[in-house]
């Protein structure tokens, strides 16, 4: 491949990386303007969003276009150099984006077909990803700026953390109301009414299903044993599935405060709110007196996630998440970064940075097993959203994605509710085991939120690029906006403006460095714009996971 060192000769655009075939902007830019390409003028025929790409050179149809170093798919017909590159040329080697329509954004590939009708010796995605000798998407191959050296050493306040009886330590103090049941969600809220902005917080979960489930049951119990959290009171219909008992037992085992009503035996709706809400009264005056201890952030368990991507979380929010991350990982802390579905293309790459061989198998697996999920949706975890902020196909989204986890030796994989063994860089897997099935959802980002809590983070770093408002009722949400469009707009909701990295003011080692200091101050007691606003999203549903070995956890 020709060497694209030389083909980025307009300020305007960007090279990712010497072998790339696409060129992004870094500004919007206007049909009729011309751009200089390798010392020669092009005119674009089309508006051109920031992030969007257009071809470094003229590509020929069916051949592998790369981004940032990596493949993100292949041309569906002849590209001009300084031609928009995107769905009318572009299509994914792995699966469809979400229709719009009625017909498919992006071409059926290769997994949506493997699913359904290969036999056994058809090529994996690991396989197909490996045959192309992809490049390793960590985002350092991103050169918004120049890097500035020597970066000034971290500057981090004092961390006074509630100890609890289990001899964990949270950085909130909240009380859970939890509901068992959907029927039980409005006397619950009624419940927490009027609490909201008292100091413990009071907080409603729950599970909104009927039906038993394993993943449920682990779920909330992990919550509402959480180190954010200082107790739970239980609130039930009477007659559903949820084994209620089980969850106030295990809240009981770990030393919190807990109790238990029955909508049913306690007298009905106004008996049992009114009831409620002296138990929450008592249980405020408890856990209000928890001890205050000193904390490191190495003490901390971190997550990560992305939601509302578009071109630009590559660029900027991406990747400083993954420099943040690598601080973290370096200071003895615990970070988890999630969405299986959002790393397909990338095995190889996880393999590489796993601890030993054998977590580096079920690494990739764990990103297969995603890969044929959602083929039997019928589509890849893209969206509209995600198209018109210029991302293309499941693998150029799963590059950004993939640029959060940093750098840092992986150290294991968990699923929903279970804790990391330790500190280091785990992976969390949110794809349910075994085929879809009706009433499993697809995967949101409010669901991976409470996911990766129920995993332990005492914060959770959210980067977007096209906007997101979610919050979180147990945890901080720390908002990293990647388009400065989109911070702009919406200010209000966002932590950290990583977009100016695009804007020459700062470049990722600054904004990393912004993140694992705001990480500190957050975990001190600074408000986050999510909670500073109220948000306390929640959402559960059902989802099956098999059990894994000890092995692959550290």
């Amino acid at each position: 491949m020709t060497n694209g060192s030389n083909l980025a000769t307009d300020g305007r655009l960007l090279l990712l990386h010497p072998d790339d075939d696409c060129l992004v902007a870094r500004v919007p830019l206007a049909a009729g303007t011309r751009l200089v390409v390798a010392g020669d003028e092009v005119e674009l025929a089309v508006d051109l969003g920031v992030g969007h790409k257009i071809a470094a050179r003229a590509l020929e149809e069916g051949v592998v276009v790369r981004k940032s170093g990596a493949a993100i798919g292949r041309t569906t017909a002849r590209v001009a150099r300084g031609e928009h590159l995107h769905l009318h040329n572009l299509r994914s080697d792995y699966l469809p984006a979400h229709l719009v329509g009625g017909q498919p954004v992006a071409s059926d590939g290769g997994v949506a077909r493997a699913a359904h009708s290969d036999g056994p010796g058809a090529a994996s995605p690991q396989r197909r990803s490996a045959a192309r000798g992809e490049g390793a998407p960590d985002g350092r191959s991103v050169r918004a700026t120049a890097s500035r050296a020597p970066g000034r050493p971290a500057r981090l306040p004092e961390i006074v953390g509630y100890r609890r009886a289990d001899g964990r330590k949270g950085i909130r103090n909240n009380l859970l109301v939890v509901y068992t049941v959907e029927c039980a969600h409005h006397v619950v809220s009624r419940i927490a009414r009027g609490f909201d902005a008292s100091e413990p917080g009071v907080q409603v979960v729950g599970f909104p299903g009927c039906y038993p489930n394993e993943y449920a049951q682990r779920v909330l119990g992990a919550l509402c044993t959480h180190p954010n959290v200082g107790g739970a009171l239980v609130v039930s219909l009477g007659c559903e599935s949820f084994d209620a008992g089980a969850l106030v037992d295990e809240v009981r085992a770990s030393g919190r405060w807990v109790d238990r009503l029955v909508i049913q035996e306690d007298g009905g709706t106004s008996a049992t709110i009114a009831r409620g809400r002296e138990l929450v009264s008592e249980a405020i005056a408890v856990i209000s007196g928890a001890e205050r201890v000193p904390m490191s952030v190495g003490e901390l368990v971190v997550g990560t996630i992305c939601g509302g991507s578009d071109s630009t979380s590559l660029l900027t929010a991406n990747p400083a998440v993954g420099r943040a991350f690598d601080r973290l990982v370096q200071s003895g802390a615990s970070c988890i970064f999630e969405e299986t579905g959002e790393l397909i293309g990338c095995e190889d790459h996880l393999r590489a940075r796993a601890a030993t061989p054998e977590l580096g198998e079920e690494l990739a697996g764990r990103i297969e097993k995603a890969a044929v999920y959602y083929a039997q949706l019928g589509h890849a975890s893209i969206a509209p959203g995600n198209l018109a902020g210029g991302l293309t196909t499941i693998e150029e989204k799963s590059i950004g994605a993939y640029a959060k986890s940093g750098s840092s030796t992986i150290t294991g994989v968990v699923d929903p509710g279970e804790r990391p063994a330790g500190p280091g860089l785990y992976l969390l897997d949110v794809v349910p085991d075994g085929p879809a099935q009706f009433g499993y959802p697809n995967i949101n980002d409010t669901t991976e939120i409470v996911e990766l809590i129920a995993c332990g983070s005492h914060v959770i770093l959210f980067t977007t690029g096209r906007g997101s408002v979610v919050g979180s009722v147990v945890s901080p949400v720390v908002k990293v906006c990647a388009n400065p469009e989109t911070y702009e707009k919406m200010r209000e909701d966002m932590d950290v403006d990583a977009g100016r990295i695009l804007r020459g003011d700062a470049d990722l080692d600054e904004v990393g460095l912004e993140i694992f200091e705001l990480v500190a101050r957050t975990a001190s007691g600074e408000p986050t714009c999510s909670e500073a606003l109220g948000h306390e999203e929640f959402q559960l549903g059902y989802k099956v996971f098999r059990s894994i070995e000890p092995s692959c956890l550290a």
